[in-house]
């Protein structure tokens, strides 16, 4: 509603300004710029006249000026009034008229209203989360998916049809060093036999390794105690290559087809996927379509060798393949290890041909972490060389870091915060605030809502950060009943369901009064009013942009603000029943707008807590 009208708006102010221009003998030789005013009194948009100065010859303030002048001539005008402050010319809409329209629009649509048609038409496909089968998912994978499926939804509200893919690493070096260490050091122990979920059971044996890795690289400086510190260097290299050189030998016979090799595998990876599987349905993560690099890398292999024969690819001295990719400013890079074995963008090459195949998309969006820019540069240069004229349609949603206020997270040292772990976390804290506050007995399923509030917490703390900045997440803070938090708005969804639960009793004697938007005239209802109105600008925004916190700052603003209407203002008790009737429609589009933008967001919605 609100681009709408600002999209008037502008229309109008510029076939003034062309007017003015002609009646100077100039032309107008600059776009005509709509923004906001830092302060709600001055208006609701604002048009700057700074740069038609000099093609006019006169004063930002005076075109200004003029324009308002000659624009109030008209017999008809949008919906509001100008201001002439200093240079700009600002519009100061009818918060009564965009109420009523508004309501009206609410009511009609429903669970619908914010939803547009800018993508409608386009298939687009989006991988997120992509674990690896050689632990579970910790916290960085949980913004992730947090991401992929917000992006998801603010692709669909848009219109788009979506295919959520993930990519199951499932085979490599990494995958090696936790079965090796299985093999070595596991005796013969199953999840089963120690009650472990099954993808925390092989993460532990990841760990396993890297720690036997520790040991070997301390073993050899224990026998040179003398050694210096350039010869302490090399020691280390030398052990660490011949302890990584046991997982890189059995992927050698993973790829050569051993038998043993490939059921151990097969049993390692079945392990980490029910576990992983688990852990999705928890965190309400899905997707439409798995892919498995263990089926994909000898496709990759494939363009590879492709790349070779047309020439865009080439041998090096050492008998690997690689890429010159000076030409793009960047340097040369191995596509095809010199013993035959594939590495990352081997099977992303692969992977991104037969999704292609599978399902002929129109653009395919990767959330993958920021560390991995340089992998799509040259992941998406591969392609471009082989032919395929669709890689101009591939995106890196890049996505920073989350760190803990003690630092970094490494898995291979078990540091990182374990998804499960979290979560069941952030539930207990729920349920302690549930049970502190003496809640349980208003509760149908005390524990359903406080695992809804956990995941409610974790959702939007990893969302209202915008997706290209590294975050500290704090679980004590993400949890918090008050503040910028999720439970905060899902107090608030919940506050709003309970005062028009206690409307429904009487709603009988309101029958006869229409919503009157004239009546909502106080700064808050305003306010409101204007935020509701820009839901739908915000949603195309977000969808746009791949970014949910667009969505997230819009909803604390409005519960915040909705918050301190309620402490100022009665509702049920107003002074007319036309006062009540009209504030109980407030009320009504801000929690339809609090529940829209939470199903985007990943809020479950609670209409009690």
């Amino acid at each position: 509603m609100l681009d709408t009208l600002r999209d008037e708006w502008k229309n109008i102010v510029e076939q003034e300004l062309d007017a003015l221009a002609g009646r100077l003998g100039v032309t107008r030789d600059a776009e005509l710029a709509a923004g906001k005013p830092p302060k709600a009194e001055q208006g609701d948009i604002a048009f700057p006249m700074f740069v038609f100065a000099k093609a006019f010859r006169t004063s930002p303030a005076n075109i200004a000026l003029t324009v308002k002048q000659e624009l109030e001539k008209r017999d008809k005008l949008p919906s509001g009034s100008l201001i002439a402050l200093g240079p700009y010319l600002n519009v100061k809409l009818d918060a009564a008229q965009i109420a009523d329209a508004l309501y009206a629009e609410i009511k009609d649509k429903g669970d619908d209203f914010g939803k547009g048609d800018a993508l409608r038409g386009r298939k687009i496909m989006i991988e997120f989360s992509c674990p690896n089968t050689n632990k579970p998912l910790h916290l960085g994978h949980m913004r992730n998916d947090s991401l992929g499926m917000s992006v998801t939804a603010l692709l669909k509200s848009q219109g788009a049809e979506v295919m959520k893919v993930n990519l199951i690493n499932n085979r490599g070096v990494h995958i090696c060093k936790s079965m090796w260490a299985y093999k070595t050091f596991g005796g013969g122990e199953t999840p089963e036999s120690t009650g472990e979920k099954g993808d925390h059971f092989v993460g532990r044996y990841y760990v396993r390794f890297a720690q036997y890795e520790k040991d070997c690289i301390d073993a050899l400086l224990a026998q040179h105690p003398e050694a210096s510190e350039k010869e302490k260097e090399e020691l280390k290299a030398r052990a660490s290559a011949e302890a990584n050189s046991k997982a890189q030998d059995m992927l050698v016979k993973w790829e050569e087809g051993d038998e043993e090799t490939v059921a151990l595998w097969s049993l390692m990876n079945k392990w980490t996927l029910d576990g992983l599987a688990e852990s999705y349905r928890e965190m309400g993560v899905s997707f439409d379509k798995y892919y498995y690099e263990s089926d994909t890398y000898r496709l990759g292999k494939s363009e590879v060798m492709k790349g070779l024969e047309k020439g865009v690819f080439y041998k090096a001295d050492d008998g690997s393949v690689q890429i010159d990719l000076t030409d793009i400013g960047l340097d040369k890079k191995v596509l095809l290890r010199k013993d035959g074995t594939s590495i990352y963008i081997t099977q992303d090459l692969g992977t991104a041909v037969s999704r292609h195949e599978d399902w002929p998309f129109d653009s395919l969006i990767y959330v993958v972490a920021s560390e991995q820019q340089y992998h799509f540069k040259v992941l998406f240069h591969c392609l471009k060389v082989l032919g395929y004229d669709w890689a101009d349609e591939l995106h890196h949603l890049s996505y920073g870091m989350v760190n803990l206020p003690s630092g970094r997270m490494k898995s291979r040292e078990g540091t990182v915060v374990d998804a499960d772990d979290l979560l069941a976390d952030l539930a207990s804290l729920a349920k302690a605030e549930i049970v502190r506050k003496d809640r349980e007995s208003a509760l149908d399923d005390a524990d359903r809502t406080s695992h809804d509030i956990a995941l409610g917490a974790l959702n939007y703390y990893l969302l209202q950060v915008a997706p290209e900045k590294d975050m500290i997440f704090n679980p004590s803070e993400s949890i918090s009943f008050n503040g910028n938090t999720g439970p905060y708005l899902q107090y608030m969804g919940a506050r709003i369901s309970s005062m028009l639960s206690k409307f429904e009793a009487v709603k009988d004697e309101y029958r006869d009064i229409r919503f009157d938007g004239s009546l909502l005239s106080g700064e808050d209802e305003k306010a409101l009013i204007m935020a509701i109105a820009g839901y739908p600008e915000a949603v195309r925004k977000a969808a746009l942009t791949y970014d949910p916190s667009v969505i997230a700052a819009l909803l604390y603003d409005i519960a915040k603000t909705f918050s301190h209407y309620y402490h100022d203002n009665q509702v049920l008790k107003a002074e007319t029943r036309e006062l009540v009737a009209a504030r109980i429609g407030l009320s009504e589009m801000v929690l339809q707008t609090l529940k829209n933008a939470f199903s985007i967001i990943g809020i479950p919605f609670l209409s009690a807590m």
